[in-house]
């Protein structure tokens, strides 16, 4: 399941992220890549360690939290502390698949990639090229979303990022262990959830609403991995 999660920040967050990024040191993206990523990656990236990167990783913590449709999509139980990249002047990231598992800097925490997320920080004007490609069951799908908008894929599907041939490209990226492994499962449960929510909202005292919750939450019991 591929899900766009809009509004994420509001323009003036997002003009606050520009503002700082714009001072922020570079690195050369190709130093978090594996050994097979490295030959494909071409772009900058915050260090882990960088007080920049770790404040502004913080608050989009806490504001994913409060963002309902993200909570209902991904059922996080774990959030990778989010990273931030830039592409410019033909930077670009080849195909490839995330790694399965990540650990938290500073922590020792280990995370399993069982969604990819990336929030888009520039506009889609400010930049051409910089399409996000995600490889769906039937074909690959192109994402360029304006900015504060997220979207989230499955970890294990082939995606890439086409060269920035002009302006440049910001965004933040991070990987989430959900309380479900099982994408078709939690697909599933998003499904029921948006369901429940529609019918609360024309009719909250219907029994329909209370028997649909009682199954949801079981079938979360039944399928919750922590």
């Amino acid at each position: 399941m591929i899900q766009i999660i809009p509004d994420v920040l509001t323009s003036d967050e997002i003009q606050r992220f520009r503002e700082l990024l714009g001072q922020a040191s570079w690195q050369d993206g190709r130093a978090t890549a594996g050994h097979i990523a490295v030959h494909v990656k071409a772009n900058e990236q915050l260090g882990q360690n960088d007080p920049l990167a770790q404040q502004l990783a913080d608050f989009l913590l806490e504001r994913l939290s409060q963002v309902s449709l993200f909570v209902s999509a991904a059922l996080p139980l774990k959030v990778l502390p989010p990273r931030f990249n830039r592409y410019t002047g033909g930077g670009t990231y080849g195909d490839h698949i995330d790694n399965a598992i990540f650990t938290v800097p500073g922590v020792g925490v280990r995370i399993r990639g069982d969604l990819s997320s990336t929030l888009f920080l520039s506009d889609p004007g400010d930049y051409d090229g910089g399409e996000l490609t995600v490889q769906g069951e039937y074909a690959r799908h192109q994402f360029k979303l304006p900015a504060g908008h997220m979207i989230l894929y499955p970890a294990n599907t082939f995606h890439q990022v086409t060269p920035v041939t002009r302006g440049a490209r910001l965004a933040a990226f991070f990987w989430i262990q959900s309380l479900v492994r099982e994408h078709s499962r939690r697909a599933m449960l998003f499904d029921l959830d948006t369901t429940i929510q529609g019918l609360t909202q024309d009719n909250p005292a219907q029994p329909a609403v209370t028997r649909l919750t009682g199954m949801y939450h079981n079938l979360l019991r039944e399928w919750c991995d922590t």
